[in-house]
Parts: structure tokens; sequence; C-alpha cells
């Protein structure tokens, strides 16, 4: 009997993972345990089991797609066995490993504006487009081949291409008339409001096209958009358009910050303190006062808001692949050490890729830290649905009043947003006050 091999999923969170490559392929003999694919979510790389013994009878998605978790991809049993009873709704199992695009049907001329957004690539070698269409998409610097159409059977029709211009910035005088003689236009260009200009257009690749004399060839590199940085780009795209962010800036006089990391690097050792980062220092700082204000430990889920109990602290970590965010849970119980030694261990498994998923989900506030790299200043952005975020920046001298008399002292620059739609601007004002008197004073907040 054939079985179906689902893409599994990767937590509670979790709806989709990309195949990043197929270990094994049609074909091939297959024991049940055996690697056959490895997948990525926004969080981390896993590698997927065979579920039985038998042979790799069909691939249902390519490397690089973008795969709902439970979704069948790919199917083991017999050589030559029927794999039609498998539940592969929606997927081509005739051999091309892709789903099956649907047949676009004619759409009214009143119902235009319902055509969405990003019209699905269409057929490369034989595109039905109309004359007018076509005639329309040349003299605009438009690749119909990448579309498919909303007429009779998938054919483009000129509704498809007005569209398209539609959703592009103009295009300046110059640029129309590169336009005609083969160039490509972008989406935007870099002109003032995003207006196109001919510096920005490119040889469309069209048979018999060349670029406009005179305008050299700009040198590119492509890169796809996959993996941890597609995930991640929907992810703060999603943050910025979704919530009301609020962003408030001040700074904590970091004296006794530093006076104390030096005295762990320099004596620590017998107590395993040595490690103990400035990073370590401000998250145990975080997690010591933001139990006092639960409207930032919390999560927007648009009708509810959902207030933790424990603080469940995520802190930003840059990987080869992007960025992750692992989560200490009950932050507030844990000792400094304890800290320090929870993060280095999620930060060594996040650059290895060995991460799981539990490990970079479920946090309730998160810390991001740019200050090494020496950032003065900066917005971060709502890791949602969390409802506040942290930045940390660099330690810079700031002149304070002594009498008469102005005297430089270290400051760490903080940065808080906040999503305006759940917590208000007093709450984060008040955490941020006590964060500020919580950094300046360390040495006593350990104490305490």
């Amino acid at each position: 009997m054939a079985f179906q091999v689902l893409m599994p999923r990767q937590g509670n969170t979790v709806e989709s993972c990309i195949i990043l490559e197929w270990k094994k392929q049609e074909g091939d003999t297959i024991k049940s345990g055996d690697i056959i694919c490895e997948v990525e979510t926004d969080k981390a790389a896993f590698e997927v089991e065979a579920p039985a013994d038998g042979t790799l009878l069909k691939i249902f998605f390519n490397s690089g797609d973008d795969v709902p978790v439970l979704t069948p991809i790919a199917a083991i049993g017999n050589p030559g066995e029927d794999i039609s009873f498998l539940n592969t709704s929606g997927l081509n199992t005739s051999g091309e490993g892709l789903p099956e695009p649907e047949k676009k049907k004619e759409v009214p001329a009143e119902a235009a504006e319902n055509i969405p957004a990003e019209l699905p690539r269409g057929s490369e070698e034989k595109t039905a487009v109309s004359p007018r269409a076509k005639k329309l998409a040349r003299s605009r610097g438009i690749d119909y081949r990448d579309l498919a159409g909303t007429g009779p059977e998938g054919r483009i029709i000129e509704r498809d291409i007005q569209y398209v211009l539609s959703s592009r910035e103009p295009l300046s005088p110059a640029a129309l008339g590169l336009v005609k003689t083969g160039m490509e236009v972008p989406a935007s260009g870099s002109g003032i409001g995003g207006r196109v200009l001919a510096g920005d257009l490119t040889a469309t690749g069209f048979a018999g096209s060349q670029p406009a004399a005179g305008t050299a060839a700009a040198a590119y590199t492509d890169i796809p958009v996959k993996g941890v940085r597609k995930i991640v780009a929907s992810r703060m795209l999603q943050s910025v358009s979704t919530t009301a962010q609020l962003t408030m800036n001040t700074s904590a006089e970091a004296a006794a910050l530093l006076s104390l990391r030096k005295r762990f690097k320099e004596e620590g050792e017998p107590l395993g303190l040595s490690g103990i980062t400035i990073n370590d220092l401000v998250l145990f700082a975080v997690a010591r006062v933001l139990p006092k204000y639960p409207d930032l430990n919390a999560h927007f889920l648009g009708d509810t808001i959902r207030r933790f109990g424990q603080v469940n602290l995520g802190f930003a970590v840059d990987t080869p692949k992007g960025l992750l965010v692992p989560v200490i849970r009950g932050a507030e119980r844990l000792s400094l050490k304890e800290i320090s030694l929870e993060s280095r261990r999620l930060v060594e498994a996040c650059q290895k890729g060995s991460a799981r998923p539990e490990e970079l989900s479920g946090g309730s506030f998160t810390v991001t830290n740019l200050g090494a790299l020496g950032i003065e200043s900066f917005t971060p952005v709502l890791n949602i649905p969390e409802v506040a975020i942290l930045d940390v920046c660099s330690i810079q001298p700031k002149a304070v009043m002594k009498g008469e008399t102005a005297v430089f002292k270290p400051h760490m620059g903080l940065t808080l947003t906040i999503n305006h739609q759940a917590v208000d601007g007093a709450p984060g004002a008040r955490f941020l006050q006590e964060l500020v008197q919580a950094v300046s004073r360390i040495d006593m907040l350990l104490a305490g």
C-alpha cells in the first residue's frame, strides 16, 4: 500500500515550510526513517523522514516551493503502484512535480477591480494573448509572458495589461521613449515618488530587442527571496501594515553596567561569570522589570489582548540564514548566570540551524540589540503578535549637569516600540523609566 509523505507541522504557529532540497529522487529505494528532503520555516531548517519502506513514486513539489503544513509532498510505495487514491487534491500527478495551475475564466468588466494584486505566472513558451493586449504590453515595456490572463482559458486580454500598469509608478518622457526600444520597466523607480527614470530601465529579454544605443546595461546579481528571508520579509510587512506602531527613545547611565561587566570578565571565571555580556545584563533587567507592566508582556489578537503570567523573553539573533528570535522561557525566575547560559545555548543552536520550533516561538516580549555595531538609535519593528519590542543601542558619552558643571558619563540608548492598538504611551513610558533605573543601578538590582 502506498503512503503519502506530509509536510510536517513544525510548531503551532508555523503555517507553511519551504522545501530546501530533495535528498532522494523519484525511483529511489527508501527505508523508513531515511531523510528524503530538508525543509525550512521562518525559524529553522528540519529534515523530513520517510514514514515507510518502499520506492519514492512521486515528488509533488520542487525545491524552493512554499508548501502548507500537512500537505502531501511525496508518495512512497511499490513500483507501478496506483497512487490516485492518495490525498493529492490540487496537485499535478502527471510528472511535472508542481501544483496544477487553475484555468482562469472570463471576468466581467465591472469586476476588473477584483483582479488579484499579483497575477500568476503563465507559460513562457506558449502564451495566449490578444492582439490589443500584446500591442499595449509592448508599448509600455511589460513582458506579458510572465502573466496568466483572466480571459477565456487563461488568455491575456487588454484589461490584464491595464491592471499591471495601474500598479506601477509613472514613467518619465525619456523612459517612455526607451520602452519602445525593448527595455523593461520596474514597478517603481529612483525618481521623486517612485517615478521611473530612463536609468531605471533594463533589457526585457524579448526576442530581437536590444538596449537603446548609449544605454549601458547595469551590472547586478539577482538573489531569489526565499527561505527565512522570504518569511521575515512577509512578517515585517505584515507587522508595519497591521499595527499602530509608536516608538519612544531614552537612555540609561551605563557606568555601573560597564563596571560590573569588567569585574565579571576579570574575576568571574571561578564562578562561571566571565562570559556574561552587556546584552545578558540588559535581558536580566528587562526580565525583572517587565512583570510590573503586564500591558507590555502580551499579545494583541485583534479582539483580544492576551497577557502572560511569565516572561517569555525573545531576543534577536543574526544568523547566516537570517534573523531568528529564540525565546528564554520564564526569564523572570532565572538568575543572571542562568539567563546568560541559556542565551548562549540558544544563540549557538540558531547559528548551527539546530534550534527546535518550540525554542523559536511563544515569546511574549522581544529585545533586539545593535549596540555592538555602533548604532546609536533605530526603530525596531514589532514581532507580532507581541505588543512591544525593546531596542538596545550603543553606549555613548552624554553630558550630565552636576550643579553648574557638565560632566560626561556613558549612556546606553534604549528605544521601545509598542502597538498603540493594545498599549497606551503612558504605560510604555513608565516601563522605560523604571528600566532606565534598573540598568543604571544594575548592581543594586542584582543584590535585590
